[in-house]
Parts: C-alpha cells; structure tokens; sequence
C-alpha cells in the first residue's frame, strides 16, 4: 500500500463502533457509508465534500459515481481493487453502498448493525467498481 492507501485505512479503522446514522458526519455523531468514505478520504488529504440529500435506500443509484469523479478518484474494476480503494457496492438495484477495502476485507457502516465495522473477506453483494484517488487534493460534490 501507498502511504495515502495507509492513511484512508487508518482513518476508516478509527471509526470503527461509530454507531451508524442515516447521513452522519462525524464519528460522534454517527456515521453512514457516505459520511465514512468522507471522513477516510479527508485525513488522506482528499478534500471530501460528501453529497447529501438522498434516501438509504432506493434513489442513490446514479449519485455516488458521479460524486467520486468530482472528488478526484479513478474508476476500476472491482479486480483491481487494493486496500485504501474505495468500494461502490450494489446494495439492490436502485441503492448502492461504499466501503473501503482493507488487506482483509472492507469497511463500512452497517446499516443493520447500527455501527461501523470492519467485514473479513469480499463484499456479498456486487461490487460494481473501485476507487482510487488520483491525486491528494479535491471536492466531492455532487
């Protein structure tokens, strides 16, 4: 792993137990799975402004990839993927879940769980792409 991979990890760790909160910010606060990604990306020196608006489930489809573009991160394939990426999972055919990978498995706020976790092994569901960022500085916005 690069040392920005080593940063978005660490980061994503920290906030494991962080209970899980439909558009959370902030580890104390609660986080979701946009408001995690954020926070890793942003002490990894991406400037992550994270869209918000949107539903858990149904209507997020079409959001989050332009989203990640914006913020300065490359598309791959889910083959490619390595620790640090980020992962753009298919939770059901409207909605989709980020998560960051790890050497292990991957990061990410559980809905079901209430809280951040880290998960042994590959997402269950497709993993539609990976995300790498590009270069250090950059916007998340929709």
């Amino acid at each position: 792993m690069d040392k920005q991979a080593d940063r978005i990890v660490a980061a994503a760790r920290r906030c494991i137990g962080a209970r899980f909160r439909v558009q959370g910010r902030t580890v104390e606060g609660g986080l979701d799975c946009v408001g995690l990604v954020a926070l890793a990306l942003g002490e990894a020196g991406v400037r992550a402004l994270a869209p918000n608006g949107y539903r858990l489930s149904g209507d997020n489809g079409g959001r989050f990839e332009p989203a990640l573009h914006l913020a300065g991160l490359e598309r791959l394939g889910p083959e490619q993927a390595r620790a640090g990426d980020i992962l753009l999972i298919a939770q059901s055919a409207g909605q989709r879940h980020l998560a960051v990978r790890t050497a292990t498995g991957f990061i990410h706020a559980h809905a079901g769980l209430c809280k951040v976790v880290e998960t042994p092994g590959w997402p269950e569901r497709p993993v539609i792409s990976a995300w790498r960022p590009k270069r250090s500085i950059s916007s998340w916005q929709p």
